[in-house]
């Protein structure tokens, strides 16, 4: 019997070296120090149990009552939690999801046409090819730039438009660069999106993670209203729990344009209806204690780059590029012509795990990507055998 699957999933699904020779060494039960650990709960914090958990149990779960947008008492929750940061987002323009993934998939269905294009940064988190081919969209790249402080190429970015272009996408702060938009890059996003007739798409999760140096200069993208704008938040990063499964997208543009795409995404939403009732209940409570899980996440990743930046000013091995938020960290290692192979090495002989640049499409080799999660203990275990190892290309 012959089987069909659509074109958009003939993907290759046979797993890279690097990822099998993991698996083979767990198998094993090898010990190993992963500078790819994404999962905060995997990384030690202290969750308030009684308050995130408490909320699951009141008797109002027990009750259905949806609304397309979400639940007015969530959105109004996700307000206030931007209130609290000193942006204004009215709840009317909230919508709200089970995770930045299906936000993307809304906007996709809301803005694109079968074949349209979207301009995705590069370097940057390698999803976006799925997300997009998954709804029929296709995936060009802009630049980033590093000169001392990573930039937008503004004028690479306008070349890249074509009349089948949407929309942009940004990420601030960008993972794995850490780099956040600057003002003048967005004077110029607007620019560009006003000539072409471009939405904004600004995913905005590491928003509550930016580093002490850099804090005075960031700003959220959820006010701009020069350009159709769409803001993408959620718990996974700002509770630092990615199973508690609340997203959101920010409305904001002109003002035909934001009736028009409430008034769509509504309807897209009431098709799905996909964000269960306690994660709505629980929102208030949730977002009322983000700010002591917030800190510990802050104070491990501020505390896990400086370590870092220390360990390789003292080689001068490898330059530890600087760090505007986020949780990864970018490591510039010029004598390195392979990264696969050097991290599969790293892997086999000391027994820790890296991604190579190319994962994230650096256009360039030479460079490492590092999460900055892991307990200060293994991240220091882990970074002596890594300067040790880059020492001694």
């Amino acid at each position: 019997m012959k089987y069909s699957f659509s074109a958009r999933t003939g993907w290759e699904l046979e797993e890279n070296i690097l990822s099998r020779t993991l698996q083979d060494m767990r198998s094993a039960g090898t010990e190993i120090i992963d500078f790819t650990e994404s999962n905060p709960t995997r990384c030690g914090f202290s969750y308030p149990a009684d308050k995130l958990l408490r909320p699951l149990s009141a008797p109002e779960n027990l009750v259905y009552a949806p609304h397309p947008k979400g639940m007015l008492k969530a959105r109004q929750a996700v307000s206030g939690y931007y209130a609290g940061r000193g942006i204004t987002v009215d709840p009317e323009r909230l919508v709200l999801t089970s995770s930045t993934s299906e936000a993307y998939s809304f906007l996709f269905r809301l803005l694109f046409e079968p074949g349209d294009r979207v301009l995705v940064p590069a370097p940057s988190y390698p999803l976006f090819s799925y997300l997009a081919g998954i709804n029929d969209v296709e995936v060009d790249y802009y630049r980033l730039v590093f000169d001392g402080e990573w930039h937008i190429d503004l004028a690479s970015l306008e070349l890249g438009v074509t009349s089948f272009t949407k929309a942009i996408i940004l990420v601030s702060p960008n993972n794995p660069t850490g780099s956040c938009i600057k003002t003048a890059e967005l004077e110029g996003l607007n620019g560009i999106c006003h000539r072409h007739g471009l939405s904004l798409l600004c995913d905005e999760v590491f928003g509550d993670y930016i580093s002490e140096q850099y804090r005075g200069r960031y700003f959220s993208l959820a006010g701009n209203s020069a350009a159709p704008t769409f803001v993408l938040g959620g718990l996974s990063k700002s509770l630092a729990l990615p199973q508690m499964k609340l997203s959101w997208i920010a409305v904001n543009g002109p003002s035909g344009f934001v009736e028009a795409a409430l008034s769509r995404l509504e309807v897209i939403s009431d098709t799905y209806l996909s964000v269960n009732t306690p994660a709505q209940n629980a929102a208030a409570d949730w977002l009322a204690a983000a700010s002591g899980i917030q800190s510990q996440v802050l104070e491990r990743v501020s505390a896990n780059y400086l370590a870092l930046r220390n360990a390789f000013e003292c080689t001068g091995a490898a330059e530890v590029l600087p760090w505007e938020g986020g949780w990864y960290a970018v490591l510039s290692v010029p004598q390195l012509s392979d990264g696969e192979e050097f991290a599969l090495r790293l892997l086999k002989e000391r027994q820790v795990f890296l991604h190579p640049g190319y994962f994230f499409d650096f256009e360039e080799d030479g460079f490492m990507v590092l999460s900055l999660l892991p307990p200060p203990d293994k991240f220091r275990t882990g970074l002596e055998r890594l300067v040790v190892a880059i020492s001694s290309l």
